[in-house]
Order: C-alpha cells, then sequence, then structure tokens
C-alpha cells in the first residue's frame, strides 16, 4: 500500500509537466494514453491511467497550485467555469486567474498554512470569483495541501463548487415579473416567459433573434440556469469577435501538430461545454465552412477536432443567437438553409426597448437603484423633467443603452434626484433641452425632486454684486466654497464684452446652479483660460474647479 501512496504523492511534484502534454480526452486504449500522455498514476490499477484523464473527467472545477501559489493545472470543469483556456493560465498567480473575494483578506491557503493538520483537513468557505466574462459566480472554495511522502509540502489543490443554483429565492433580485435575470412586464415579454420553463426542460436547440441590447445573452443564461444541465457548464462563444483561422480551433479543438504552432493538444469549446450548453452569439457572422461542421454536429453530436482522425462525441445542447436577418442570408447564400432549419427549432424573438411600453420605466427605476446601491448613493429618482426626456428617447442601443445612461446619470449627480444636468448631452440635444439646461431651467441641488425651489428664487446675496436682494437659502454654502471670493474678483468686473453675461445681470429665475456655471465661466475668461488662476480667483482647489466644470458641461 505504501508503494501505492508514494505513486499518488509524487503526482503533485509532476504535475508542472502537464503543461505541455495531450489533453485528457483522446480516443484509444488505456495503455496509448499512457503512453502519450504523462503523468501516470500506477499501482492504483492494473494498468497505468493517465492524470490529466483523470482530473479532465471529474465534474467538479479543480486546480493544483505550487506551493508560491502559481496555478500548476486546471482541469476542463474548472476552465469552463472561469472562461480561461488552460493554457492562457500557466504559471499564473492563483488570485489572478480566480480573482476571488477571498484573495484581499481571508484566503482559505493562509488558513491550510497555519494549520498544523491542514493536509487531512481541506478547509472550505463561501466566496464569490469573477470569469474572464466579467460573470461574478458565487462559489464554495475547498483547499488542501498536497503533501511529498517525507511530509514536505509542495503544492495545494483546490475545488470550486458552483452556487449560483443554490441560491435561496430571496437572495435573488426581486422582478415584478420576469425570468432568472430578464425584467419586464410588457405582453410582448409575458409572452417569451410563458413559453420559457417549458423549453428549458429540453434539449431543442434554441434560436434567439433580436436588435443589439435587447438581452440575448440574458434569455440564453436564464434558459440553461432552468434546464437540467444547470450543473454543467454554459460555454459563450462570440463567432463574430476571432478572424476564421482561429475560429475552427476554438470551437471544435485541434491535436498536437495539426498546424504550425499547435504544441499541444486543444479540447475546442465544445469538449468545455460537455453535459451543459454552448451558446453562439452572432452565429450570422459564422464561416460557411464551419457552418458545415456545425450542422453536422448537429446531426450526430460528434465533432472532429483539426488533426484528428477520430471523432469525439459530445453531450451539448446548442443555443444560437443574432441581430442579423438570417432568411436574407440564406437568399443570399450567406448562411446555410439546413442549418437555419437545424438552428431554427425554437425560436425567441426579444423586441426592442422602443416597442415594450412601460418597461423603460421599470428598467430605469431598477438600475437606478442598483447602481444608487453599487456606488452608494441616496437617489430618490428622476425629476419630471429627466424622466420626461428619458421615456421620449427612442433608445437604438435598446436595454443597453438605457443601462449605461443611468449608470452615467448615478456617477455624476451628486443630488437626491437626477435632472436635466445630470443626463447625456445627446440626449437633451435630441429633445431640445440643451438650453433649458444651460440655462438653469432645472435645479440642481436639494429637494429637485420636488420641484423648483420658488419660481422666483434668487442667487445669495453675500457673493453676487448687483444683484437683487431676495432670500438666501443657500448663504452658509455659499461663503463657505468661496464663492464670496470670487463676487468679489472675476465676478464682479464684467466680462460682457468677451460674450459671457455678467453675474450682476438681473435675472429673477436664476437657480444655484445657473450662477455658480456663471461664475466659473468668468473667472476662466479673467484668467485667460488658465484652470489654476481660475480655481484661486474662485477660492477652490484645481480639482474642485475640474470637477465643477465637468459637471456643468465646460470642460470641452
Amino acid at each position: 500500500m505504501s508503494r501505492k501512496v508514494n505513486r499518488v504523492s509524487g503526482l503533485a511534484t509532476r504535475m508542472p509537466d502537464m503543461a505541455g502534454r495531450g489533453e485528457g480526452m483522446a480516443e484509444g486504449t488505456t495503455r496509448d494514453m499512457a503512453a502519450t500522455l504523462e503523468p501516470l498514476l500506477q499501482g492504483l490499477f492494473e494498468q497505468p491511467v493517465a492524470a490529466r484523464t483523470l482530473l479532465d473527467r471529474i465534474p467538479l472545477p479543480l486546480a493544483l497550485v505550487s506551493a508560491e501559489r502559481r496555478v500548476v493545472f486546471l482541469n476542463q470543469a474548472a476552465c469552463a467555469l472561469t472562461a480561461m483556456p488552460r493554457e492562457r493560465t500557466q504559471n499564473l498567480p492563483c488570485r489572478y486567474v480566480f480573482r476571488c473575494s477571498l484573495c484581499t483578506g481571508g484566503c482559505p491557503l493562509d488558513v491550510v498554512d497555519k494549520s498544523p493538520t491542514a493536509a487531512v483537513a481541506p478547509v472550505a468557505r463561501e466566496a464569490d470569483i469573477v470569469n474572464a466574462d466579467r460573470a461574478r459566480i458565487p462559489v464554495r472554495v475547498t483547499c488542501g495541501a498536497l503533501t511529498a511522502p517525507d511530509g514536505r509540502r509542495v503544492g495545494y489543490f483546490e475545488t470550486l463548487e458552483d452556487l449560483r443554483l443554490f441560491r435561496p429565492a430571496e437572495a435573488r433580485p426581486e422582478w415584478p415579473q420576469g425570468f432568472g435575470d430578464m425584467l419586464g412586464h410588457s405582453p410582448e415579454m409575458e409572452r417569451v416567459f410563458r413559453l420559457l420553463p417549458g423549453i428549458a426542460q429540453t434539449d431543442s436547440s434554441v434560436l434567439v433573434t433580436g436588435e443589439t441590447g435587447t438581452g440575448k445573452d440574458l434569455l440564453a443564461e436564464a434558459l440553461h440556469n432552468a434546464s437540467n444541465r444547470a450543473k454543467g457548464p454554459f460555454v459563450k462563444v462570440n463567432c463574430g469577435a476571432l478572424p476564421e483561422s482561429l475560429l475552427e480551433s476554438e470551437l471544435f479543438g485541434h491535436q498536437k501538430g495539426a498546424f504550425t504552432g499547435a504544441s499541444e493538444n486543444k479540447p475546442g469549446r465544445f469538449r468545455l461545454a460537455h453535459n451543459g450548453t454552448l451558446f453562439l452569439t452572432e452565429v450570422g457572422d459564422l464561416p460557411l465552412p464551419l457552418q458545415v461542421k456545425l450542422l453536422t454536429f448537429l446531426d450526430d453530436k460528434i465533432i472532429h477536432p483539426l488533426g484528428s482522425t477520430r471523432g469525439v462525441h459530445v453531450d451539448v445542447r446548442i443555443m444560437a443567437a443574432t441581430h442579423r436577418d438570417l432568411r436574407r442570408m440564406v437568399r443570399e447564400g450567406r448562411f446555410r438553409e439546413d442549418l437555419l432549419y437545424r438552428l431554427n427549432v425554437v425560436r425567441f424573438h426579444l423586441p426592442p426597448l422602443r416597442e415594450r411600453g412601460d418597461d423603460i420605466a421599470l428598467f430605469l427605476a431598477h438600475y437606478l437603484k442598483v447602481y444608487a446601491g453599487m456606488f452608494g448613493k441616496r437617489l430618490a429618482g428622476f425629476t419630471p423633467a429627466a424622466e420626461r426626456v428619458l421615456l421620449q428617447h427612442a433608445y437604438p442601443g435598446n436595454v443597453r443603452e438605457l443601462r449605461n445612461i443611468v449608470e452615467y446619470c448615478v456617477n455624476v449627480c451628486q443630488d437626491t434626484h437626477v435632472d436635466l444636468p445630470h443626463l447625456p448631452r445627446y440626449l437633451l440635444e435630441e429633445s431640445g433641452e440643451q438650453d433649458a439646461s444651460d440655462e438653469g431651467g432645472a435645479r440642481v441641488g436639494p429637494g429637485a425632486g420636488q420641484g423648483m425651489r420658488g419660481e422666483g428664487a434668487q442667487a445669495p446675496r453675500g457673493g453676487v454684486p448687483g444683484r437683487a436682494d431676495g432670500p438666501d437659502p443657500a448663504g452658509t454654502e455659499w461663503a463657505a466654497t468661496g464663492m464670496a471670493v470670487a463676487g468679489s474678483g472675476a465676478a464682479g468686473k464684467g466680462y460682457s464684452d468677451q460674450g459671457v453675461p455678467p453675474v450682476g445681470a438681473p435675472r429673477g429665475d436664476a437657480t444655484w446652479a445657473e450662477a455658480e456655471r456663471r461664475l466659473i465661466m468668468e473667472a476662466l475668461v479673467h484668467a485667460r483660460g488658465r484652470r489654476a488662476a481660475a480655481a484661486t480667483a474662485l477660492g477652490w482647489a484645481r480639482t474642485t474647479l475640474w470637477r465643477k466644470m465637468r459637471q456643468y458641461g465646460l470642460d470641452q
């Protein structure tokens, strides 16, 4: 028995040699695999077993890490979870591969190092990792030490169990209506949501169509997570992101020596998605030769890696998505008609956001809540003027564009409500609200969501000479931020000949935002564009001036 233990323990010391060896799913007898794939496990069975083959066929994501905490080996399940090819992870620090929330504090490997019984008592922790597709995945990480026969520590093993399916329902976002991570209550989307649960339980091919940004990727992943394949990998391939010369190898894999530079076997995305789902986004960009190979796989579930004389059976469900008109491409000879029929078994069409009615308001409220929580801001909503502009926009980029607009608004808003000055400039120009925003027609300040602060509200008296006397609701803030200095300096000289109206010009509808914006403009004119001199005249730090210039659109 001791001889067997020594053989198994030796695996950790020889594991770095795996990087240049073949993939573990090659066909043939055990002896053939042992002759071409090393290191070997000997003494456990009648014949040697290729270690890489054994590790790759374990469905749990597994990583072997050196004593210096650099990745030595990832099995295929780990490659699918991290969305990183094996060769890319070789010798990288494990924190760069997994990007785990525990890497900055509380790493379980630290606990393993400190525990005298770590070799027989692995440490388990729950955490989040971020994969190469920038998806945050909750996992249970289990770590333990690997030791040599003399007890010397030579490395570690790490397993990662995907917890997305085991999260309680209350931990998921509370959608008014939807499916998975999808949101909506328009009649068009309700029809889609009613069909999804039943389709998820089959293995039929699915084609998702719709304009860019409508949520095709979310629908495919929601289908996978609701299916019987949810514990398997969900592998996404963008058919338009890679040149044809690389796409075939990326999809179907290759054998060592199949072409110049093929120094080792590569499994391909089909084999990485074994027992799971392969999602082909932008399938309309798939070259015609690869359309033939995809059609062959859909017929017999067998792939043929480049340079291989034998096919490999793979159990994969195919989902595809495109924003192109595939029927028109068929008529033009750019897409195979028989492949369209095979992909179009179940088809979902996602309508553009402009046709989804009240879903726009639903998305605005949802993403405002999401990004306000993410950035640590307390935002109560949109002012009526800002909401009117946002609801009237056509959103050619659909939900993706709306999400980016809301993220921008939350970034720049320093108030309790998002107002016109916080919207991207192209929205204001498109709606004709640009002049109102520049003139201060929409107030930026506390209470903006409850309407304007009085029709005749005037700027504070202390800092603007020549202004008509009136109430001073913000006089303390005016003096504290150095406005009195500005009023007695650049603001008091009058630069109407420079094209900038003097601050003292009587304007009964002035707001705090307008007064501050005009003070900045006059200080810049007086300083001949030198921002450092303008900041000094205003009594601000240069960073404060730069931030406020961005806020009022004066940094262009």
